[in-house]
C-alpha cells in the first residue's frame, strides 16, 4: 500500500524534527539530523539551514509493515502558505504537529481550514510533552475550542480497540452504532469504522511526544499505519493519470515537475500532448526521479499512488492534471491562497531588466502566486508575495541562484477593478492592410469569480476560428482598469460580433481589436475599487475584549457577537487586508502574548476609502498606451485614430 501524508504545523512547533524522526526510525537515513544543527535532511537549501524554518516542500520516503510512505515536510511560517497548500494536492493524509507550549497557534488554525477545503484527512501530534509545564488537558481542550471536537486521544496502538474508542465510533457511525448496541461487532468492524470516520474527517486521532527526544514516534507510526488506508485504481498499462504539485529546477537548472500518480502507470520516453491556447507540444519523459531529501533514485517506471519527478516536461503547471492523450493547459489556479501585496523589485547591480525578469519567470514557474509583472510605463518590476519574510527570503534565493543583487519596497495591497452594471464595448483595428473589429458586452459577476468568457456570436458572422482567437486574448494578459490601473476582476465577457476580412485580416489584428473593445467599455462603465480581505479569529482574555472591539471597527472591520468561555473571549470577523496585515504585532503586544490573530485571505470586495486610494496611487489612463481605448481605422488609404467616446459612430458592427 502506497500512502502520501504531509506534516504541517505552526513554525517552530517541531516540524521538521519530527519528521527526522519518522525517517530516521524507519530506516530510511542513517544519521539523525537537526535543525538547529543545519543537518536535517529535510531543510536541504543553505538558506533553509541558515534560518532555521523550512521554506520550500521537500519529499522524503520510507517503508514501515510493508507499505511505501511518501512524506512532504510543508512550511510553518504563513509568508509561505501557498508552497504548502500546492502540496496538499498530493496528499493522502495530514499529520498536524501542535506545540506542547505554545497550544493552537494562529497559523495552526489556518492550517487546520486549509486541509479541511481539500478534505484531507487530519492526525494530530501534540509535541514538547516532555517540558515541565505540559498539560495535556489544557492542550486538548486548546483543540476543542479551536479546531475540531472530534478528537480521539490514543495513548498507544492497544487504545484502537476498546471501549471508548467503540463509543466514539458509535456516535460518529450509524451502521455500527446498531452493531455497538447489540454488542454485536468484531475487532476488525471497530478498526474498519475508524479508518473510515477518519477518512470522512469525523475523527482526528490525536497522540502525544517529543521528536527532540524520539518519544512517541514509534508509538505514532504503530497507531497511523493501523488507521490509514489508501486505494489506487490500476488501469492498463498505456493510460496514466497524475496531478502536479510541484514545479523546480535541480543545481543543472533542469526543469523538475513533481507529481503525485492518481491512476495507470507511466514509463520512461513516454509522450503527452500538452495544449495551450491555439498552440500544442509534444513532450517526452525523460526521466523519473523518486526524492528522499536531496537525494534521488532514478526509476524505469511509477505506479499509482507513487510520488515523483520527471525530467522532460516543460508546459505542466502547479495544479496540472495530467492525462495521457491530451492535456489543455489552462493557466488558472485553483488554489485557496492568494497574495494580496505587492512589491516593487530594485536592481542594485548592473544587471539588464530583460536578464532578471527572465530569472524572476523562474522562480514564478516554481511559485505561480509570485505573478512578475513589468510595467512599461513606469519600468518597475513588481511581484506578488504573502508577507514581508517572503521578501527577505526572495533577495537570498534571487543573490544565490543568479547572482542577482535586488532589494524590495515596503509591499502594498494590490487592488483590483470591476464594473456595476453591463455594458457594450466596441474595438477597430484597420491600419492599412489589417482589419478587425470586435463587438462585446461586460457584466458584473459575483465576487471571486475572476474573469469568464462566453460567445454569443454566429458563426456566419465571423467564423468559429476567429471566435476562439478572441477568446484567447481576452485571458492572455492581465486587463487593466480605468481607476487605479489594477487588473479587473469579476466581469463575464460575452462576445457579441465581429467582423474579419477575407484578405487583410491577419495574425494580431483580433488581439488589437479585443484589447480595445474591452477598454472601451470599461470607459464606459462605472467602475469599482476591490481591495483584498482577511477572515480572522482572535482569541484573547476577556479583559482584552474591549479594546479589541474598538480596534476592529477602527480597522474598518466587522464582527460576529464575541463568545466568552472560563475567562476568554473568541472573535470571528472579516476586515481588509491593508488595514489588518500588521495587527498581530499590536495585538501581542498589549495582550502580552496571550492573544492571537489567525488570519485568512477571503477575496476582494468594494474598497470603502477608493476615493483615497485612487488618489494616492494616480494612475493616468491617458498615459497608458499599452492600454488604450482607441480605435484605429482607415479611410482612402490613410489610418486615423478615434477616441473612445467617438468611435461607435464608425463601427461596422452597428451600422
Amino acid at each position: 500500500m502506497k500512502k502520501t501524508i504531509g506534516i504541517f504545523a505552526h513554525v517552530d512547533a517541531g516540524k521538521t524534527t519530527f519528521t527526522e524522526q519518522l525517517l530516521y526510525n524507519t530506516g530510511s537515513i542513517r544519521n539523525l539530523g537537526r535543525v538547529d544543527h543545519k543537518t536535517s535532511s529535510m531543510d536541504t537549501n543553505e538558506i533553509e539551514q541558515n534560518r532555521g524554518i523550512t521554506i520550500f516542500a521537500d519529499q522524503g520516503v520510507f517503508q514501515y509493515n510493508n507499505d511505501t510512505y511518501y512524506i512532504i515536510d510543508t512550511p510553518g511560517h504563513m509568508d509561505f502558505s501557498a508552497e504548502t497548500e500546492r502540496s496538499m494536492s498530493a496528499l493522502d493524509y495530514a499529520i498536524l504537529i501542535i506545540s506542547g507550549s505554545s497550544g493552537v497557534q494562529a497559523h495552526t488554525t489556518t492550517l487546520f481550514k486549509l486541509l479541511s477545503s481539500y478534505n484531507i484527512p487530519v492526525f494530530i501530534f501534540i509535541n514538547k510533552c516532555d517540558i515541565e509545564s505540559f498539560n495535556l488537558q489544557a492542550i486538548t481542550d486548546d483543540v476543542k475550542n479551536k479546531l475540531t471536537g472530534d478528537i480521539l486521544y490514543l495513548n498507544s496502538a492497544d487504545d484502537i480497540i476498546n471501549q471508548q474508542t467503540a463509543e466514539f465510533a458509535a456516535d460518529r457511525d450509524e451502521d455500527f452504532l446498531d452493531s455497538y448496541l447489540q454488542d454485536d461487532y468484531s475487532a476488525e468492524d471497530l478498526l474498519e469504522t475508524v479508518i473510515n470516520i477518519i477518512k470522512k474527517r469525523l475523527c482526528f486521532p490525536l497522540m502525544t511526544g517529543s521528536a527532540l527526544k524520539g518519544i512517541g514516534i514509534q508509538n505514532f507510526l504503530d497507531v497511523f499505519s493501523s488507521l490509514s488506508k489508501t486505494e489506487y485504481e490500476e488501469k492498463e498499462d498505456n493510460y496514466f493519470i497524475g496531478k502536479v504539485y510541484k514545479i523546480r529546477h535541480d543545481e543543472k537548472g533542469m526543469r523538475l515537475t513533481f507529481i503525485k500518480a492518481l491512476s495507470g502507470k507511466l514509463r520512461i520516453k513516454d509522450e503527452f500532448t500538452f495544449i495551450k491556447g491555439e498552440a500544442s507540444s509534444s513532450e517526452k519523459v525523460n526521466e523519473i526521479r523518486v526524492y528522499n531529501g536531496k537525494k534521488f533514485e532514478n526509476k524505469n517506471e511509477i505506479l499509482a499512488g507513487d510520488v515523483f519527478a520527471v525530467v522532460g516536461l516543460k508546459s505542466p503547471i502547479c495544479g496540472t492534471v495530467i492525462v495521457s492523450g491530451e492535456t489543455t493547459i489552462d493557466g488558472v489556479s485553483n488554489f485557496h491562497l492568494t497574495a494580496a501585496l505587492k512589491s516593487k523589485v530594485n536592481i542594485l547591480d548592473k544587471t539588464d531588466v530583460t536578464i532578471l525578469m527572465e530569472k524572476l519567470h523562474i522562480l514564478e514557474s516554481e511559485d505561480p502566486m509570485l505573478s512578475v509583472a513589468f510595467i512599461k510605463e513606469t519600468e518597475n518590476i513588481l511581484i506578488s508575495v504573502m508577507g514581508k519574510i517572503q521578501l527577505e527570503i526572495l533577495e537570498q534565493v534571487i543573490k544565490s541562484r543568479f547572482g542577482i543583487s535586488v532589494s524590495f519596497e515596503k509591499p502594498q495591497v494590490e487592488y483590483k477593478e470591476t464594473i456595476k452594471s453591463a455594458v457594450t464595448g466596441y474595438g477597430h483595428f484597420e491600419p492599412l492592410r489589417h482589419y478587425a473589429e470586435v463587438k462585446l458586452t461586460l457584466e458584473p459577476t459575483s465576487r471571486g469569480s475572476g474573469l469568464t468568457y462566453e460567445s454569443q456570436c454566429h458563426v456566419d458572422n465571423l467564423i468559429l476560428n476567429y471566435q476562439n482567437t478572441i477568446e484567447n486574448h481576452v485571458f492572455e494578459k492581465v486587463h487593466k482598469g480605468i481607476l487605479t490601473g489594477s487588473p479587473i476582476t469579476d466581469i463575464k465577457v460575452v462576445l457579441r460580433d465581429g467582423r474579419a476580412h477575407i484578405k487583410h485580416t491577419v495574425g494580431g489584428d483580433f488581439r488589437e481589436a479585443t484589447y480595445r473593445a474591452i477598454r472601451q467599455g470599461l470607459e464606459k462603465a462605472e467602475s469599482i475599487l476591490l481591495e483584498p480581505f482577511y477572515s480572522f479569529e482572535i482569541y484573547a482574555e476577556e479583559t482584552y475584549m474591549g479594546r479589541i472591539m474598538s480596534d476592529i471597527q477602527k480597522l474598518r472591520g466587522i464582527c460576529e457577537a464575541p463568545v466568552l468561555n472560563c475567562g476568554n473571549v473568541y472573535i470571528k470577523g472579516r476586515g481588509p487586508v491593508e488595514s489588518f496585515m500588521d495587527y498581530s504585532v499590536e495585538l501581542i503586544s498589549f495582550t502580552k502574548g496571550t492573544g492571537s490573530i489567525s488570519l485568512m485571505y477571503d477575496g476582494y470586495d468594494v474598497c470603502e476609502n477608493a476615493n483615497d486610494v485612487i488618489l494616492r496611487i494616480g494612475y493616468d489612463k491617458e498615459r497608458d498606451v499599452e492600454n488604450t481605448s482607441t480605435s484605429v481605422f482607415c479611410a482612402k488609404g490613410t489610418s486615423f485614430t478615434v477616441p473612445w467616446y467617438e468611435s461607435e459612430k464608425y463601427m461596422h458592427t452597428i451600422n
